[in-house]
């Protein structure tokens, strides 16, 4: 079975040019722009709508959008064209069925996305929410400014530079020796809905002793021969996922811990397929990397939709 996420990249981050102030700025009169505003990215029928530098500055002299902040993405692989995100907050009043209007969210429109574009927005969504999230200095409590064309923040009273955090959690598909699935329900989501196991890392932590720690925790069982997948950005709002499978002996000992976990269920591929038709198992979304971790298991495609909360 093949490796999960391992397409190439479809981007050049061409970090040598965050260092060029002005070869940006040329770049950014000729880049196609991904609008954010307020956490939310502009998107028509679940395709990005991508704007000029000229359309950026008509959105600002009309007084619909704060100047805001640019963010270099990098550039086309093959065709070398520019991309940078456009980060900004609404200036008029506006209601959130108003701001929705003409925007979407990530979770919503990436499994319709192409590579690239979900590569793009992925990276643009994690700058957005960092940004906005670390405005002052941790060192001196002075406000910072983006630096780096968006890879970095600078705080001028002290001189320190700062750069964007991601949460490595790892994320786990615990299988039987009968090659059955365990998966397990989150009280916050919707009846019926299961996905793996995860679960943040922990400082002085391995990568496999983050698993068998947070398997066990959350299910009870304890689980040997582990087998890494792949990984998947999931900056809502900055995580890294690490995706493993692994096997447990003692089956018969899975249960939920209460808090994270409320339910676990043990699924064959049969007992899975027929869960999903009849609408009583809903899956995670088909952007996640929980959702093709199963169906790499299951070796086809799940039926289902969207589920997130």
């Amino acid at each position: 079975m093949s490796a999960i996420n391992q397409h190439p990249s479809r981007i050049d981050r061409a970090g040598d040019l965050r260092t060029q102030p002005k070869t940006l700025e040329q770049l950014w009169e000729k880049a196609r722009i991904i609008h954010i505003a307020e956490g939310r990215i502009a998107a028509v029928e679940n395709q990005l709508t991508y704007l000029s530098a000229d359309d950026v500055a008509a959105s600002i002299s009309s007084g619909d959008f704060a100047q805001g902040s640019k963010y270099f993405l990098g550039l086309d692989i093959e065709s070398r064209a520019p991309f940078f995100a456009w980060d900004t907050n609404w200036l008029a009043t506006r209601t959130d069925e108003e701001k929705a209007q003409g925007f979407s969210t990530v979770r919503e429109i990436g499994a319709q996305l192409s590579e690239q574009e979900l590569e793009i927005s992925l990276h643009a969504i994690a700058l957005s929410n960092w940004h906005r999230a670390h405005p002052r200095c941790p060192r001196c409590g002075g406000e910072t400014r983006v630096d780096l064309g968006g890879a970095a923040r600078f705080c001028d009273a002290d001189e320190s530079q700062h750069h964007p955090r991601t949460d490595s959690a790892v994320i786990v598909l615990v299988k039987d020796r009968e090659d059955r699935i365990l998966l397990g329900h989150q009280p916050v989501w919707p009846e019926g809905r299961f996905s793996t196991f995860a679960g943040f890392l922990e400082p002085g932590e391995t990568f496999e002793q983050c698993v068998s720690r947070e398997i066990f925790e959350e299910s009870a069982v304890t689980v040997s021969e582990l087998k890494y997948l792949g990984s998947q950005p999931w900056p809502f709002p900055a995580s890294i996922m690490i995706s493993f499978e692994a096997v447990t002996d003692n089956p018969e000992a899975a249960r939920g811990d209460g808090v994270e976990i409320t339910e676990v269920k043990w699924f064959s591929r049969a007992e899975l397929l027929a869960a999903t038709r009849d609408g009583s198992l809903l899956l995670p979304p088909t952007i996640s990397v929980a959702r093709k971790m199963i169906e790499r298991w299951l070796g086809e495609s799940a039926p289902g939709g969207e589920t997130w909360r």
